[in-house]
């Protein structure tokens, strides 16, 4: 392994946050992640406490920096990348004034109506069409309309990867990625929509969102000296302008030249490409113009709820598989997907909806809800997981449905995130959508991308390009199966239906249980 620079990449995603020093080769020398929990108040929200962040943060980086072995000065740089969209409100005294809302909170379903109402022209980054509750926007409008006190009070009102890098630097500082992609910030068009602003009442809410916006791998500011001392670093040492956690993924993944595109997984599915031009469209978002490369334009789409279903399946409904599994001395997730490989595809007619928390793409409709149809007493356990990894792949080609009607053809899919290490759901990924699947060296791919950012901030590569020449690199290829692409064609086509059939009574549904039933 080659021997120093060392650059630190922190990842804060929905379900913790993770550290990792890396190498100038993106070798990682150690990651150390701390696990926090998501409440949730009521149906479509989600909070998440900023104090726990914090604390969680230092126990990370201090294991790390502790079990790297490294001087402080050999560890010269430092970025960040966060979930966005989720939304922090701060006081004079740099304290949170209520929990953050998440990123997949929809509470805010009513502003984006109005937002997308507007019919502004800055909202071609929704495809002209309607604009999704879980953005930033739409959530700091409701913070305004629905708790003004909290809005009055607060100072900044920023997302969460703000929030850390202000913690570590003390500077107040956003990203283009987080401006453009979640607040319609279009550099195209010299920044800031004014005229949608104006017409939703929400011009202050330029007097709270930092005034800096940076690119990817800017250097904000030096690691403040209280923050060094605690983690284990050299005061002062550049903390690189970070990302959004799936974007700084595709960081990772090499999504650095236009045509390229990839699949983030986790919690949630997130699919990021680079375009030449300009491309806009309903069923994606975007292009955002230097959103992640100066001089492209990125495209994003997702899925709400995907590793999350995944995992609220095996928590709340496989007692009997985990006792199993721990008699076995393997994970849980092995046995179902053991189960699963023994059910035909198309899982005996059962198809299910991934929309636990609404749509993001290509509906954007936060009142949609999960659901599972054809169900028999000769389903079991197995049908019911394979339903569920099948109606999630499902809604990633629908994506790319939508895509490829707006003169956007991904060419690979490349994939990081906890599910790739299920090689049941990776080749169903390839066989849905017919494309081949590379998967790198390092799965994790936000802490890889936000190394590579702090690999820029810290002059080791000239910019994010030469960075993914030098750390990304490719492990495995899944090719599609043909035979399998065909028969998956009707059962995907049953998926598609469904949404449409199922709508109008969700949507009566959500707004009764929202109203308190």
């Amino acid at each position: 392994m080659a021997e120093g620079p060392y650059v630190m990449g922190i990842d804060f995603g929905t379900g913790g946050v993770r550290v990792g020093i890396f190498d100038a080769t993106g070798t990682p020398k150690v990651f150390h992640g701390v696990e926090f929990r998501t409440d949730f108040p009521r149906s479509g929200r989600a909070e998440q406490d900023p104090k726990v962040w914090w604390r969680s943060f230092l126990t990370a980086a201090k294991k790390a920096v502790a079990d790297s072995g490294l001087r402080p000065e050999e560890i010269v740089g430092i970025s960040t990348d966060a979930t966005a969209s989720t939304v922090a409100a701060i006081g004079e005294d740099d304290e949170h004034l209520r929990p953050a809302i998440m990123w997949m909170d929809v509470r805010a379903s009513d502003q984006a109506e109005r937002i997308a109402a507007t019919h502004d022209r800055a909202l071609k980054y929704s495809g002209y069409g309607d604009v999704s509750a879980e953005w930033g926007l739409p959530k700091a409008l409701w913070l305004k309309e629905k708790e003004p006190e909290t809005f009055d009070k607060a100072k900044h009102l920023c997302d969460c990867n703000d929030w850390l890098i202000h913690r570590l630097t003390g500077e107040w500082a956003s990203s283009i990625n987080i401006a453009s992609a979640k607040f319609f910030y279009d550099r195209d068009e010299g920044g800031w929509p004014q005229s949608l602003l104006r017409a939703v009442q929400f011009e202050d809410f330029l007097d709270k969102f930092p005034k800096d916006v940076l690119d990817l791998g800017a250097v904000v500011g030096g690691l403040r000296k209280e923050v060094a001392d605690e983690i284990g670093l050299k005061p002062d040492t550049p903390v690189a302008q970070g990302a959004i956690d799936a974007y700084a993924g595709a960081l990772g993944l090499g999504v650095v030249e236009p045509g390229t595109l990839g699949l983030i997984t986790g919690s949630s599915h997130v699919m990021i490409g680079q375009s030449a031009h300009p491309i806009h469209g309903q069923g994606f978002w975007g292009s955002y113009t230097d959103a992640m490369i100066p001089g492209q334009y990125t495209v994003e789409a997702g899925q709400a709820s995907t590793g999350s279903i995944v995992a609220w399946f095996k928590n709340g409904f496989s007692g009997d598989l985990a006792r199993e599994a721990e008699a076995r001395g393997v994970d849980t997730y092995d046995i179902l997907n053991e189960l699963a490989e023994k059910v035909p595809i198309g899982s005996d007619g059962l198809i299910f909806l991934d929309y636990f928390q609404g749509n993001r793409s290509p509906h954007t409709d936060p009142l949609v809800r999960g659901a599972i149809w054809g169900l028999s007493l000769g389903h079991g356990p197995g049908h019911m997981f394979r339903s569920i990894l099948e109606g999630i792949c499902f809604g990633t080609e629908a994506i790319f449905r939508a895509m490829r009607g707006h003169d956007f053809e991904p060419r690979l899919n490349v994939v990081s995130g906890g599910p790739t290490k299920s090689e049941l759901w990776m080749q169903m990924h390839a066989d849905v959508s017919n494309l081949p699947i590379a998967l790198t060296k390092v799965s994790e791919g936000p802490v890889l991308g936000a190394a590579m950012l702090a690999s820029v901030g810290a002059g080791i590569y000239k910019d994010v390009q030469e960075a993914a020449k030098n750390m990304v690199h490719t492990e495995n290829h899944i090719e599609p199966n043909p035979e399998a692409h065909e028969k998956y064609r009707f059962y995907l086509d049953r998926y598609v239906e469904t949404y449409p059939q199922m709508k109008d009574l969700m949507h009566q549904m959500t707004r009764h249980e929202s109203n308190g039933g």
